[in-house]
């Protein structure tokens, strides 16, 4: 039986550990090839080994999402083996300090502004020629709550989701009458490393996992997938569209 995403080349940030890896497995499963891009090796090594297991194929992609020029080489290298990618995950995001905004020192807040707003300012701008070639191309990004809550002591992380989502929209209207499709994904309290650090007086156990989340993200990758400019709830299973503020 042919599996629904056979044949597709999928990039997905962030993708040792958390949501980025339970959906680059949930992809290569349902029969992408799997471009998988972190930092840490190790973690991608794991990876790779549970995609083979899985009988999904991966490319690991050891890189530093801060290192610009890195992303525009894997686009490049991209470009020469692929010709195109069909989707696109914006996984990776750092939290960054939890403090009040008047303790906050000016490099903790660029190195989270990097991660989470200019890296995926880079991925749009390096990724979207690869993804007109595909003849469905997907891009989903993922957010948070803290975007809209302006969460008190989380400054730098809620003001960095606040800006990816207004540059996902920004992008999803310049491409509305293109084939991709682009899309803001919102997890909620998901059983994770950042956010055990960042509530580490919370019960793990009543969080839903990586894996569950992931098999929310994977349908918003395939080409039958048709909503632009759109925000997928998980908690709530809710495709929303913004309005402006009354």
């Amino acid at each position: 039986m042919t599996k629904p995403l056979a044949s597709r080349i999928a990039l997905v940030t962030g993708a040792s550990r958390g949501i980025g890896y339970a959906t680059a497995r949930a992809l290569a499963r349902a029969g992408a090839h799997v471009v998988a891009v972190a930092r840490t090796q190790g973690g991608l090594e794991e990876l790779d080994d549970e995609i083979r297991k899985d009988g999904g194929s991966a490319t690991l992609v050891p890189l530093n999402l801060t290192d610009f020029d890195g992303i525009a080489r894997l686009g490049a290298a991209l470009h020469e083996r692929h010709g195109k990618i069909d989707i696109l995950v914006g996984n990776a995001g750092v939290a960054g300090p939890s403090s009040p905004l008047g303790h906050i020192e000016l490099k903790p807040w660029n190195d989270v502004m990097a991660v989470n707003v200019t890296a995926n300012f880079q991925l749009i701008r390096c990724m979207e020629p690869l993804l007109k070639q595909s003849d469905a191309g997907r891009a989903v990004f993922v957010t948070s709550g803290a975007a809209n809550k302006a969460t008190a002591y989380l400054g730098p992380y809620a003001a960095s989701k606040a800006a990816l989502e207004t540059l996902v929209r920004v992008w999803a209207q310049e491409t509305a009458s293109t084939k991709m499709r682009v899309n803001l994904f919102n997890p909620g309290p998901i059983r994770t490393r950042m956010r055990a650090t960042v509530f580490p007086g919370e019960d793990p156990m009543t969080l839903d996992t990586p894996e569950q989340v992931a098999e929310s993200i994977v349908p918003m990758c395939a080409p039958d997938w048709n909503e632009t400019g759109k925000f997928y709830d998980y908690k709530t299973r809710t495709l929303m569209s913004f309005r402006s503020p009354a």
